[in-house]
């Protein structure tokens, strides 16, 4: 069922109430999730994105209730990620002629996903194609944002930028619009995606909304692939992008660790609770790595100005659970942020060492004072703690 969006745009995409993954496994969906598609009837009528393939059935049958799909005389793929594009395939076995907006790159994916040659047309930033009515759609190029194909689609008169994964959120919203969502839930959400998916390129973030904003082109709604659109103050959305994307910390420390025997937990909690006396106004969180959601976590570390990782030793080396999630961290790429290193060992004791490598390598500035514990800690062990939390803290 279409929703209007204004005037004779309407969106026509799907609200995914049950998914709970994304990227396979690596994005937790815990307040589910939309694909979002457009369709503009101008002089011209455009279709812009489609749905995951899971859906492309009812994409398609919905569709044809809106329009015949014969006269549709654009479509526009922002972006080949088979989230966006999973329906394609079934709605151009329909319309195999009808001609695809895409950047070079898209072409490349489109092709390589689906083995089909369509008619596609190549766009640049600055290109403009003629919707009849006055209106135009102009091609922003949108490269990293977050794949090498993706773009974004401005149209003319109505002031809309559909903005593909830029400004959006893994978050279903029946009600479409972000003046009418759960503020509480929504900005959550978009602080996650931010910081689980585009954090990486933070530089080109800064980079591309300055780009944007030299286009001075009026933006009255920002429609982006997933989540709310943004009609009341969108550019709120922009602005958050750009603080999000200039080292972004807030007065947050968090500890997270995974503990074999209960003793690297109890040095976290000492060190969560000196931060807590040694700075009141700081928040404080701690997460166990191996029962709490990874992007979860990962959402906090990008609030922290500082963060302490521990790990018991094992087999020489880290728990693997510690380990797979400092991978995730060094591909997340945060700037700007101290760490420091703690953990449990019985016989070898190589875990810290290992813990601080790797943070150094993931782009942390990691503090020299750490908690380094033969078997279980002892009371002036855990006096160490004050020495770690002043160091985070400084």
């Amino acid at each position: 069922m279409k929703k209007l969006v204004k005037n004779n745009v309407n969106w026509v995409g799907f609200i995914d109430w049950d998914l709970e993954t994304f990227h396979g496994d690596d994005y937790s969906v815990m307040n589910g999730s939309s694909q979002n598609a457009y369709l503009i009837k101008e002089g011209k009528n455009v279709l812009i994105d489609t749905v995951w393939k899971p859906h492309d059935d009812t994409f398609v049958k919905n569709l044809k209730q809106e329009i015949n799909l014969k006269d549709i005389d654009y479509i526009i793929i922002n972006h080949g990620e088979v989230d966006h594009s999973g329906a394609l395939p079934a709605l151009m076995e329909e319309i195999p002629d009808t001609p695809i907006y895409c950047t070079a790159n898209a072409v490349k994916s489109l092709t390589g996903q689906y083995h089909k040659k369509w008619n596609f047309n190549v766009v640049k930033t600055g290109d403009k194609l003629d919707i009849g009515n006055g209106k135009e759609l102009i091609f922003v190029e949108m490269k990293m944002l977050h794949w090498p194909d993706s773009m974004a689609t401005y149209m003319t008169g109505d002031n809309i930028l559909f903005s593909n994964d830029a400004f959006g959120q893994h978050f279903a919203a029946e009600e479409l619009f972000n003046d009418k969502a759960d503020q509480c839930l929504l900005f959550k959400e978009a602080m996650k995606y931010y910081a689980n998916i585009l954090n990486p390129f933070s530089k080109l973030v800064s980079k591309k909304i300055d780009e944007i904003v030299a286009l001075n082109l009026p933006i009255d709604i920002i429609a982006p692939s997933h989540g709310v659109i943004w009609r009341e103050n969108p550019l709120q959305i922009v602005e958050l992008y750009a603080k999000w994307a200039a080292s972004y910390q807030e007065d947050q420390v968090t500890v997270i660790y995974d503990t074999m025997w209960e003793g690297t937990a109890q040095i976290a909690r000492r060190i969560a609770s000196e931060i807590a006396v040694q700075s009141p106004n700081t928040r404080v969180k701690t997460f166990n790595i191996s029962k709490y959601d990874k992007n979860e976590i990962m959402t906090e570390v990008f609030k922290s100005k500082s963060i302490a990782l521990g790990s018991p030793t094992v087999g020489n080396d880290i728990l693997s659970s510690v380990s797979g999630w400092i991978h995730f961290l060094k591909e997340l790429k945060f700037q700007n942020k101290k760490a420091a290193a703690f953990g449990c060992y019985g016989w070898s004791g190589e875990s810290v060492k290992v813990l601080q490598k790797s943070l150094k390598d993931a782009g942390f500035e990691v503090v020299d004072e750490n908690i380094r514990v033969n078997w279980n800690p002892r009371e002036e062990d855990l006096e160490k703690a004050k020495e770690i939390a002043s160091a985070l803290l400084k």
